[in-house]
C-alpha cells in the first residue's frame, strides 16, 4: 500500500470509529439514487443509474439465434461489461480487463440463477430458434459501488425491455409456412411485448477496512478496503446470492449482520426500482 491510501485509510478509519463517514452517510445508507429507463431509442430496452457520483448506463439487443443443445427450448443471455477510459484514470482502452469480466460475471449470474427472466418463454421454436438478449453494460463514471450500479442498470434495461416483433416480421414471414408451430407463437405475439419477467433479487454491496463495515463504498472506501461482500434478496426476504471479494475475510458475526443490514437496503431499492419502472 503507497503512503497517499495509508494516510486514507487513517483518516477514514478514525471517524469511522466516531461513527461517521467522509461524506456524512450513516454505515448503512446509501447514496442518492436516480434510474432512469428508456434513455436509448435504439435499443430494444435501456436504462442509466446513478448512485452518487458512479453511473451506468445498460442497453438491450436482441436477436434470435440457435439454443444450447442443453437448454434446447430457453432463450440465451449475454452479459458485457467496459469500462469506458473516460470513467476514471484506472480504466483503460482495449481488450476487457479482469474488472470488467467480474463485473459482467456478476451481474449476469444474479440475472441467470434468480431466473429473474422467464427464458422459456423465449424460445420459438423448440430445439430451433429461440430468442438472445445481449445484456451491455457501460460504466460512464466510476466513484464506488459499480456491483450494485450495474445490477440496477440491467434490471431496469431489462424492465424497459420490448420483444422486437416488428422488426423480425419478415423472418417469420418467411419460416410460418414450414415451420407450422410458429403460429401459435405469432398468435399470442403479433407485436412487440414485454420482455417476460419475475421479481428480481436486489443486490446490496458492503466493504471492510479494519472492523468497519459500510454499505455502498465511495471510490475512497472501496481503495482502502480489506474485503467485499455483496448479498442479493428477494422480495421474500431470502438469499438468493452472495458474492465475496477482495483478499480480507469477514466474521460470522459481520456476515450474520451484513445480511440484516443488506435486507433493509434490499427493500429500499427495489421499491425505488419498481417505481422507477412502473412494475
Amino acid at each position: 500500500m503507497t503512503v497517499l491510501p495509508i494516510i486514507k485509510q487513517n483518516y477514514l478509519y478514525k471517524i469511522a470509529k466516531q461513527g461517521k463517514r467522509a461524506d456524512g452517510r450513516g454505515f448503512n445508507e446509501y447514496r442518492d439514487i436516480i434510474i432512469e429507463p428508456g434513455i436509448i431509442s435504439k435499443a430494444e430496452g435501456s436504462a442509466r443509474v446513478r448512485i452518487g457520483k458512479t453511473q451506468v448506463v445498460c442497453g438491450i439487443k436482441m436477436d434470435i439465434g440457435d439454443p444450447y443443445s442443453d437448454t434446447p427450448n430457453s432463450g440465451v443471455i449475454s452479459t458485457a461489461a467496459e469500462l469506458i477510459p473516460l470513467a476514471s484514470p484506472d480504466f483503460e482502452a482495449g481488450p476487457p480487463q479482469a474488472d470488467a469480466i467480474e463485473l459482467a460475471r456478476v451481474v449476469d449470474r444474479g440475472i441467470r440463477e434468480s431466473e429473474v427472466i422467464k427464458l422459456d418463454e423465449l424460445c420459438i421454436i423448440p430445439a430451433e430458434k429461440i430468442w438472445i438478449l445481449f445484456i451491455d453494460i457501460h460504466i460512464i463514471d466510476y466513484d464506488g459501488n459499480l456491483f450494485d450500479t450495474a445490477s440496477l442498470a440491467a434490471l431496469a434495461a431489462l424492465y424497459n425491455t420490448k420483444v422486437p416483433m416488428e422488426r423480425f416480421k419478415e423472418f417469420f414471414e418467411k419460416i410460418k409456412e414450414s415451420h407450422p408451430v410458429v403460429n401459435d407463437y405469432l398468435q399470442a405475439h403479433q407485436t412487440d411485448y414485454p420482455l417476460p419477467m419475475r421479481e428480481p433479487p436486489i443486490s446490496s454491496t458492503y466493504v471492510k477496512f479494519n472492523d468497519v463495515i459500510v454499505a455502498d463504498p465511495s471510490i475512497d472506501e472501496e481503495e482502502i478496503a480489506d474485503a467485499r461482500l455483496t448479498v442479493a434478496t428477494d422480495k421474500n426476504g431470502d438469499i438468493r446470492a452472495m458474492q465475496k471479494g477482495l483478499k480480507g475475510s469477514f466474521t460470522v458475526e459481520e456476515i450474520q449482520n451484513i445480511i440484516k443490514d443488506s435486507l433493509v437496503n434490499g427493500e429500499a431499492l427495489r421499491k425505488k426500482l419498481n417505481e422507477s419502472v412502473g412494475s
